[in-house]
């Protein structure tokens, strides 16, 4: 649907911009949402329509990351097919039981377990970046795929805050893989659950498209520099940034749950 909400030049130049810095830090680390979602609520849009908006937005950009870093064969389809099964399932489920769960006892959670990733992260030894050979497939690489990709991609579909940087730290603790393959899982995976997300917000009637349009193209540009600043630099440049941006979707959960 679209929204009987009048938007100034002015306001939508500044929900652009923010897209597509938004875009940029997704396609390295995740967490773009958290700049977002927030920025739809102050500019007036119920909740739900929000969400959805941001879904619409999202996908333009983790599409754009995603198709980068496989057209770098830094995602293997084939290799990663049960996890991206299992994600869109998840979505789907997420988003149509948003409603009706509570969430108050896992925003209180969150930014403890967002924390210990970003700890993670910096002691974790990773794989240098020449090294993109992946696990050998195995029935327990399979099952780990989709209980990763189904809760990962449930919680997306709630609207999960850092979804990305969960993608990140899980798939280099599962499969000990570089910064590099990771990130094209978690942009990958994220481009799977937005999609799928979508769809049903759509179907729920949650959607503003003129603005989720406009804000998904700055996040496109946002996502294509991001994903080629962190191909370009590699680890160097991404472990910081990731770490940086986890912290701070830890802060800002724990001060929205605990403040």
């Amino acid at each position: 649907m679209l929204l009987d909400l009048a938007l100034e030049p002015s306001l939508l130049l500044l929900l652009c911009s923010i897209a597509f810095i938004a875009g940029y830090i997704d396609a390295i680390a995740g967490g773009g949402g958290l700049l977002t979602i927030p920025a739809l609520l102050t500019a007036g849009l119920p909740a739900h329509t929000a969400l959805g908006t941001n879904k619409l937005a999202a996908t333009f950009g983790s599409f754009t990351a995603s198709v980068t870093y496989y057209r770098k064969k830094l995602f293997d389809i084939k290799y990663w097919r049960q996890c991206m099964f299992f994600t869109a399932i998840g979505a789907l489920l997420g988003t149509f039981v948003v409603d009706q769960i509570s969430t108050e006892t896992l925003e209180k959670i969150l930014p403890l377990i967002i924390l210990l990733a970003a700890i993670y992260s910096v002691f974790n030894r990773m794989q240098p970046d020449d090294k993109i050979t992946l696990p050998v497939a195995t029935n327990k690489t399979k099952w780990q795929q989709r209980i990763q990709g189904f809760s990962l991609g449930f919680y997306d579909g709630i609207a999960g805050p850092g979804t990305g940087a969960f993608w990140m730290v899980s798939t280099m603790a599962m499969y000990r893989i570089n910064l590099l393959l990771t990130c094209g899982v978690a942009r990958s995976m994220n481009f799977i659950s937005n999609g799928f997300s979508l769809m049903a917000f759509i179907a729920l009637g949650h959607v503003n498209f003129v603005l989720g349009i406009a804000m998904g193209l700055c996040l496109m540009l946002g996502a294509w520099l991001g994903a080629h600043s962190a191909i370009r630099f590699g680890s160097r440049f991404i472990r910081p940034v990731f770490v940086t941006v986890v912290v701070l979707i830890a802060l800002r959960l724990a001060w929205q749950a605990w403040g």
